[in-house]
């Protein structure tokens, strides 16, 4: 895995071999990588640019998320793990350039970022703002309170609903109409843990401050309402124990298959 400056190095490279395979695509590609100077200065010019408004425009969100992305270093340092992830996780992604320019479920996770240090500086409107963008431009929606590790793959990404107290460790990948949610208009810590390793499947649905446990595999569709031990598959409305997953963290491999013979 290419880490660290040979990620912006490698993605400089593939934006030069892109614009010369696809001439129309040449300021696009030069505008958002091949005139920048860091993966920082990229990232900030590509969410800029979908987010702007009348009210924010592109160039005044690209000074704000590059002043975070330069204070904020655990971010980039996520960042740079999401990319990987992608690269490593997704079949349809070959080239570190696909998810910084095109997908928007990494593009959510990397505002929510800012966002979320915006949150912790008690800069709570502006984060409330980009979240609102968020919705709004991605059809994704996370709370800027949640704690979100590096790592992360959201894939296709449509419907994402996260809460405010949820917790996402690192390495784990989910697909699109995930909901980590509550249970009602309780108060307080009410949205669920998500450990390292997990695999949550299209469509599911996990409310409640309930544990998703290390490693755990989480069937399409499933609606989770207990914690969830590690190294195991849950499936079902409402979701029960199907077996074990025959990996030791299925978000790196992506089968979805819920087999009999898990157990």
């Amino acid at each position: 895995m290419v880490e660290g400056a040979d990620i912006w190095q490698k993605i400089v490279s593939e934006a030069e071999e892109a614009s010369r395979c696809e001439p129309a695509l040449s300021g696009y590609f030069t505008a958002t990588v091949l005139t920048r100077n860091s993966l920082e200065q990229s990232l900030a010019a590509r969410m800029a640019e979908q987010l702007g408004n009348e009210y924010i425009p592109a160039g005044q969100l690209y000074d704000l998320f590059v002043e975070v992305l330069s204070k904020d270093k655990g971010a980039i340092k996520k960042v740079q793990h999401d990319l990987a992830a992608y690269l490593d996780r997704d079949p349809a992604c070959d080239q570190y350039l696909m998810p910084l320019l095109y997908f928007k479920g990494f593009h959510a996770l990397q505002v929510h970022r800012i966002a979320h240090w915006l949150w912790l500086q008690g800069r709570e409107s502006l984060a409330l703002y980009l979240q609102n963008r968020v919705s709004e431009v991605f059809a994704v929606d996370i709370h800027p309170a949640a704690r979100i590790g590096g790592g992360i793959m959201i894939d296709h990404a449509t419907g994402v609903v996260i809460g405010e107290t949820a917790v996402i460790e690192d390495d784990v990948s989910m697909l699109h109409s995930v909901t980590l949610g509550g249970t009602g208009n309780e108060a307080g810590d009410r949205h669920p843990k998500i450990r390292r390793g997990v695999l949550i499947a299209a469509g599911a649905k996990i409310l409640g401050n309930i544990d998703v446990g290390r490693g755990a595999k989480i069937g399409a569709g499933s609606l989770v309402l207990d914690p969830v031990p590690p190294h195991t598959t849950v499936a079902g409305v409402p979701a029960r124990i199907v077996g074990r997953p025959s990996e030791e963290s299925p978000a790196l491999g992506m089968d979805q298959h819920i087999e009999g013979g898990e157990a």
